[in-house]
């Protein structure tokens, strides 16, 4: 039996149709997918300047809340510093005001406020101060005197190594090698760099540090750590230390761990400073307003005389996180705030996670 020409010829166009057919999908389906990832692009892109735009507005938000403060003191129940306010708040222009999902444009802006001077200025804390504050920690003290030596090494200007310290000799031996700063510390992440520390990261961070499995053995002995055992630090040097401040700290900010860097200051004391600015209530609502009250914290007076240099109870230098919102669009903002009068605040730093 033969099949008619014509009738193949109609069989072969119909294949050549629906493969025609079929290319043309895929195309249109590419085109379509080619489209619509260059509109998400574009809206990314167009995002990102929003974001950037809502992260320095942030900024300019926070500078202006610091420079509505008419308080006499720096205290964590203040509107700044996220508490509900205190007296001289109450009926000024922060009355009311909410630091989160504040409003600007099309996307929202939340603020955190912190001030540096609830922390102590590695820049400027003396061996005893390193060491309490190792001490704290629970850091050996074999480790502690390494440790202390060669953050002073880090930060002075000359090649002379302390006894326990390093210098670049130290370093310049290490994979990859690299030098000592010998300057002021500008982050404090440098500190990962320094001998001791950079063995054992968990001493800046607390804890284990991140991206650093725990170890094998955890079972403590009561006293030191076992074999095998990653220190279990209650804090890190990132919680007490600041590149950045006046050097003073405020006693209405700072925790228990600074408040005993400071001399003269035991766990006692710490406690007492905290309870008399805490209030009855504990709100927090009865800050010092001069440093001289602590007396009223137990500290006899020839210790106050000695820390009116070293404390203080306002704050000049704050960090600012702004966390920036438009719709699914997230980043967060630091910027550092110095504030050298009510109305004079500089931004000294702006930078993105």
């Amino acid at each position: 039996m033969k099949i008619p020409v014509q009738t193949r010829a109609r069989g072969i166009a119909l294949i050549i149709v629906m493969i025609a057919i079929f290319v043309l999908s895929v195309m249109a389906a590419g085109f379509a997918l080619s489209m619509k990832v260059e509109t998400k692009l574009a809206q990314n892109a167009q995002n990102e300047e929003q974001l950037l735009w809502l992260g320095r507005s942030g900024v300019e938000l926070a500078r202006w809340v610091l420079a509505q403060e008419k308080c006499p003191y720096d205290s964590l129940n203040q509107i700044w510093a996220g508490g509900p306010g205190a007296d001289c708040e109450t009926n000024g222009p922060l009355a009311g005001i909410s630091l989160d999902n504040y409003q600007i444009g099309d996307g929202t802006v939340s603020l955190k406020i912190v001030d540096l001077e609830r922390k102590v200025n590695i820049n400027t804390a003396s061996p005893a101060v390193l060491q309490q504050a190792l001490n704290l920690m629970g850091v050996s003290p074999d480790e502690m005197s390494i440790i202390t030596d060669s953050i002073l090494d880090w930060i002075d200007t000359d090649d002379a190594s302390h006894l326990s310290g390093a210098e670049s000799d130290y370093y310049q031996r290490l994979t990859p090698p690299y030098y000592a700063k010998n300057a002021p510390i500008d982050d404090l992440s440098e500190l990962l760099l320094v001998r001791g520390i950079s063995e054992h990261p968990e001493i800046y961070w607390g804890g284990s540090a991140p991206n650093r499995p725990p170890a094998v053995f955890q079972h403590k002995l009561g006293f030191g750590h076992s074999p095998g055992q990653a220190p279990d630090y209650p804090f890190g040097l990132k919680d007490v230390f600041t590149p950045v401040s006046t050097g003073r700290i405020n006693v209405n900010t700072a925790d228990a761990n600074v408040l005993q860097m400071i001399p003269g200051v035991d766990a006692t004391l710490a406690q007492n400073i905290i309870k008399v600015r805490n209030g009855p209530d504990g709100a927090g609502d009865t800050p010092f307003t001069r440093v001289n009250q602590l007396a009223m914290a137990e500290l006899n007076p020839q210790l106050i005389s000695q820390l009116i240099g070293i404390c203080d109870v306002h704050s000049s230098t704050f960090e600012v996180h702004v966390t920036a919102r438009v719709g699914d669009s997230k980043r967060e903002y630091i910027a550092i705030l110095l504030r050298n009068s009510g109305t004079d605040i500089q931004v000294l730093s702006f930078y993105w996670k």
